[in-house]
């Protein structure tokens, strides 16, 4: 979704992207497992004792990173935030709107998100068919109750929390850690910041490793899948991307009326000076890329350069309006599939986890992001991740709607801030 340095082409287009090769693994995996299954089901049932050990250590292979990820991830986002919120009024507002709206939307897809599972939800059949193929599945980490939520939020013992996978109490300290690095002299703020960033690009390169391996490791996962669930799977990954896409288009749609009363401009103007961008948006999936249409957007709506060109460069880099939205879309979607009951406290963890992570995520690949931004949200509620493993691969459709909904609320935002500072102070 965002570097293309990190999705494996050729300028004559003789390989297949990354995206492309995951996902065809899991529809080879599937229809292996669904023929095997269908020729001699016993032996194809037998198989599987090979290809899910193979599957899931390839998946806790992502999981063995995320913690320090995180860490590093929310140290160095709290620190963008800053140095920007420092850098003048017109920044300052720009963040206070980012967050706003990150948790305003967070807490539309908790509301809406068990709404449509009741409305339109996933066949009994096709889910206990996948929770039997992902055997060995469990909830991992501190499943709070409502009166041991507040009781558990603050860690104790920030090496237990880290070591059992409780992360909303490890995304409390490693806040409370950036902001506390955030107020450090420069010399020693730069310092540290510079050491979180070379760590987090360490474990990114861990983490590509790992991916160079995603064919093999969701291939196995998806044979599993296919052998004991027959066609059922994919009608079941196609429910799932239909109910995730749709909150991100929820948010998509609600960047018009934050750019008809932040902007003052009709809805009619609005769309046809984001339509360019969203263009963009769509046949790069990179909101980098979209930034000079976004740039000309705004310009053709009354943002002055002064003020988009402080706004949309801080936007692109720390902001992602659909990523909490959606990242609790899945999370909730997987306790869903998986039967997890998900009661008020366990919402609450989800809430503030993808929240709070969610500036975090700057400048990561869809393929990154998506484990590194929807684990902890699962975990925190105590829902188990490795249909994760299958749902990266079809994770493109929905990306689609991420980096169209922040291409556009980006641009909304962005001539909401220029209405009322039209000039830097």
């Amino acid at each position: 979704m965002r570097f293309a340095s990190l999705t494996w082409v050729r300028r004559d287009g003789g390989m297949m992207s990354q995206a492309t090769r995951i996902l065809v693994s899991l529809v080879a995996g599937l229809l292996l497992g669904i023929v095997a299954s269908a020729l001699n089901p016993r032996l194809a049932s037998g198989a599987t004792a090979i290809t899910q050990p193979i599957g899931l250590a390839w998946l806790h292979g992502l999981q063995m990173v995320i913690v320090p990820l995180i860490i590093g991830l929310l140290v160095t986002g709290v620190a963008a935030a800053t140095d920007a919120a420092r850098a003048g009024r017109v920044a300052l507002r720009s963040v206070l709107m980012f967050i706003i709206i990150l948790w305003s939307v967070t807490l539309m897809s908790a509301l809406i998100m068990p709404l449509l599972l009741d409305l339109w939800p996933l066949p009994p059949a096709w889910s206990h068919a996948i929770r039997l193929s992902l055997t060995g599945t469990a909830p991992i980490g501190n499943v709070p109750s409502i009166t041991s939520f507040f009781d558990s939020i603050v860690p104790q013992n920030i090496v237990a929390a880290a070591s059992g996978d409780a992360f909303l109490p490890l995304t409390v300290f490693s806040l409370a850690l950036a902001f506390a690095i955030a107020n450090l002299p420069t010399a020693q703020r730069d310092q540290l910041t510079a050491l979180f960033q070379a760590f987090t690009d360490a474990m990114l390169i861990i983490i590509g490793w790992v991916l160079k391996l995603a064919p093999i490791g969701v291939f196995a996962l998806a044979y599993g899948v296919g052998a004991r669930t027959g066609a059922s799977a994919f009608g079941a990954l196609i429910h799932y991307i239909l109910i995730v896409s749709s909150i991100g288009f929820i948010v998509l749609i609600a960047s018009y009326p934050v750019a008809m009363i932040g902007g003052r401009v009709s809805l009619g103007r609005f769309a046809r000076a984001a339509a360019p961008a969203q263009a963009v948006a769509i046949s790069t999936q990179s909101s980098l890329a979209s930034l000079p249409a976004m740039l000309e957007a705004s310009a053709k709506l009354g943002a002055v350069p002064a003020t988009s060109g402080i706004v949309l460069p801080i936007a692109v880099a720390i902001f992602r309006a659909t990523s909490p939205a959606m990242n609790l879309a899945v999370a909730l979607y997987v306790a869903h599939l998986m039967s997890v009951p998900i009661g008020p406290a366990q919402l609450a963890a989800g809430i503030c986890t993808a929240a709070i992570t969610t500036m975090g995520s700057i400048s990561l690949p869809g393929t990154v992001s998506f484990i590194a931004s929807v684990a902890p949200v699962a975990l925190a509620m105590g829902v188990p991740i490795e249909a994760l493993g299958l749902l990266i691969a079809v994770e493109t459709i929905p990306d689609l709607f991420r980096t169209v909904g922040n291409v556009t609320m980006d641009t909304a935002v962005t001539i909401g801030v220029a209405k009322r500072t039209p000039v830097e102070a």
